[in-house]
């Protein structure tokens, strides 16, 4: 068992791969719950689409390719938000005029570029076990800067979540938090598509947080839920993925969506099962 658990590792790259793991769970986790508590799911897998534009202008200008889906990432979240105010349209039809155009604008983009591009590809499909340390460092940066917003704004950003209204009333510029919690949710899915991808972000995101929503009542506690989630998901994912030989990425989220069904089924508060027992058992007595 022990052998189990220390041979991956010893391998540099399942090292680094646990630590960006962990790092990218414990961001998605927190952003993750006011994305659920807010019902913006869409908007996150639009925006994590909407990098890749990003990422392919930064390849062929040749600088980072994190600053490109930074811009292109919460700008789009930012523009969303925008033209949904002032040009009088749903949230969800904004979302999709955007998400629709920034991604085709990428792939336009990328079909330009002759030779076979893998690190685009990586940030795609996913490849946490090919992160290097700078990448690492990113991640820490990038995410440690989230989680402090988040902390330091964390009364504000509640109070203009559960009562948009009252907050207004109340003095607090509501429209700037939601523009920096957009914000915040962009440079989020930038830390995080180098881990599960572009395609599987989003899960990464909401996932978590909602298996906390299935347990428990409380805000803070579903956001400690969904931390737990995020790290026991990413460290069995790479275990998974090390061992079977298959994408770290999917085995993350696939972790993450079987702890999510179980909470589902089996939750003391709302499961499937247990609220079906509930009815039973007093039938029978």
């Amino acid at each position: 068992m022990i052998a189990f658990l220390v041979d991956p590792l010893t391998y540099g790259f399942m090292q680094r791969g646990l630590v960006a793991a962990i790092l990218v769970g414990i961001v998605c986790a927190v952003m993750g719950a006011f994305v659920v508590l807010r019902g913006l799911a869409f908007i996150g897998d639009a925006v994590s689409h909407a990098a890749f534009p990003g990422l392919v202008i930064s390849y062929l200008l040749g600088i980072p390719l994190y600053i490109g889906a930074s811009v292109a990432a919460v700008g789009t979240a930012l523009a969303i938000a925008t033209v949904s105010r002032r040009g009088g349209l749903r949230f969800d039809t904004a979302v999709g005029v955007l998400f629709a155009g920034m991604f085709a604008f990428g792939i336009l983009l990328f079909s330009t570029i002759e030779d076979y591009v893998s690190d685009l590809f990586s940030y795609l499909l996913g490849n946490i076990l090919g992160i290097t340390f700078a990448d690492i460092v990113q991640v820490g940066i990038l995410g440690g800067i989230v989680v402090l917003i988040v902390a330091v704004l964390r009364k504000e950003f509640l109070y203009a979540s559960f009562d948009p209204s009252g907050a207004a009333a109340s003095g607090l510029p509501v429209q700037a938090l939601d523009y920096l919690l957009l914000g915040l949710m962009g440079v989020t899915i930038v830390v995080s598509i180098q881990a599960v991808g572009i395609i599987l972000v989003v899960a990464m995101l909401v996932t978590p947080a909602a298996t906390g929503q299935l347990l428990v009542v409380r805000f803070w506690d579903l956001v400690r839920i969904a931390i737990a989630v995020a790290i026991v998901s990413a460290v069995s994912g790479l275990y998974l993925s090390f061992y079977l030989n298959v994408a770290s990425g999917a085995s993350i989220v696939l972790i993450e969506t079987l702890l999510f069904v179980l909470a589902l089924l089996f939750s003391p508060r709302s499961g499937w099962i247990t609220r079906r027992r509930a009815v039973v058992d007093p039938a029978m007595g």
